[in-house]
């Protein structure tokens, strides 16, 4: 796919596949909008995350394991470029490193502000929270575009982000005003689940994702071990891979539709792809419903297996739908407002942090509270979703991008 566009059809970049780039996209502009039901009131139980002990998925249940599909989806792709580009393996997998690292530490960083104990912080915490995303910009920004400024003051730039990271861990104070905590792994947060899923699943399509019949058989044993988890299997104890194993399905499920795009459309049988992912997606449903009664039933919280498999179920089959619809029937002109969370994900992911403080330090967020309930709340943080999104697209103009 070239660079340029052509009528009725999105530019993603050149050697990418178009529905790729925009099922990130919608999951990145339904994470955010998820993410600000918080703000709302008499939201419809259908639309929220439910409980940890409830049997049931609610649509916000739904979209984190969608991204770590796509997650999974993307790595073929990545990978062959890479190796295309003749970068070794040992190359590539210090870059698996370094990428996992950078969403590791804003994962607990982001974690940590939500146990941050306001009264014994020296700052304001909503201040505290606009310092970790400068942070996060000065460390990772994408500075290629700003190489007149030179080398030296790039790294400079890095460095300060670094000195103000470690600021932020020696000044934060969490816990309770009768127990004071420093920061500490309460969860990896999302960034960080999605980071060790990455690296684990990364390293296995380094060195075996040629075999796609290994590829099936990591998909089963992470379903193994996502059901032992919940119960004995072979007498042993329950063991993860740090995260549990229903990231590492969910990633290695996009993996595994990634890998048979990649074979077969080279190979002209694009039908095989299709009938793979069709397959994946029901078969998944099936056994995600079968699972059910016997190990935890639907929970996101506890991510039960049944949960896992169903969402990948949901997952492949939305992809199969946008990939007919986007690279098939060339209908992309909807798409096109929220494509650059299909590109610039991590940037849209992350300014909400941003945001959020700013309009409660201006306390605009107050002023919102009119149009926060119901129906017309639901609007209001549609429309949240648009502006995160027109915020980085105007960023983007200016270069001004994350990218690790």
């Amino acid at each position: 796919m070239s660079k340029s566009s052509t009528p009725g059809q999105i530019s993603f970049g050149s050697k990418r596949i178009a529905s790729v780039d925009v099922f990130r996209a919608l999951t990145m502009f339904l994470m955010i909008f998820v993410n600000d039901l918080w703000s709302l009131t008499n939201v419809p139980e259908w639309l929220k995350h439910k409980d940890a002990h409830v049997d049931g998925i609610g649509f916000s249940d739904i979209i984190f394991p969608a991204f770590l599909f796509i997650v999974g989806l993307s790595i073929p792709f990545a990978v062959t470029s890479r190796k295309d580009k003749l970068q070794s393996s040992t190359f590539i997998l210090k870059h698996v490193f370094k990428r996992t690292l950078a969403l590791i530490i804003m994962g607990v960083f982001m974690v940590n502000f939500e146990f941050i104990n306001p009264q014994a912080l020296i700052i304001s915490k909503h201040f505290w929270e606009i310092l970790m995303v400068v942070a996060i910009f000065l460390v990772w920004m994408y500075y290629k575009s700003f190489q007149h400024i030179g080398e030296k003051r790039i790294m400079l730039l890095r460095i300060v982000g670094v000195v103000l990271f470690i600021g932020l861990a020696v000044i934060y104070q969490g816990g309770s005003e009768n127990q004071i905590e420093w920061m500490k792994i309460h969860w990896w947060g999302i960034l960080g689940l999605i980071g060790w899923a990455y690296l684990v699943n990364t390293i296995i399509y380094l060195y075996l994702g040629r075999h796609i019949m290994y590829l099936i058989l990591i998909f089963i044993v992470f379903q193994i071990l996502n059901l032992q988890e919940f119960t004995s299997v072979f007498g042993q104890p329950p063991f993860k891979l740090v995260v549990s194993a229903s990231m590492h399905a969910s990633v290695c499920a996009g993996m595994l539709a990634g890998s048979l795009l990649l074979k077969y459309q080279k190979a002209n049988k694009e039908y095989l792809f299709i009938i793979g992912l069709v397959l994946l997606g029901v078969g998944s449903l099936i056994y995600g419903f079968w699972l059910r009664d016997y190990w935890g039933g639907f929970s996101k919280i506890r991510a039960t297996p049944s949960w896992t498999s169903v969402c990948i179920g949901i997952s492949a089959l939305s992809f199969f739908v946008l990939y007919l619809i986007i690279d098939k029937l060339k209908i992309t002109a909807w798409a096109r407002p929220i494509k650059i969370a299909g590109t610039n994900t991590l940037t849209c992911y992350v300014m909400p942090y941003f945001i959020y403080p700013v309009l409660v330090m201006t306390g605009l967020l107050d002023m919102l509270e009119g149009v926060s309930d119901g129906y017309v709340g639901l609007i209001k943080s549609l429309l949240f979703s648009f502006l995160i999104i027109a915020i980085v697209a105007l960023l983007n103009k200016f270069k001004i991008k994350l990218k690790v």
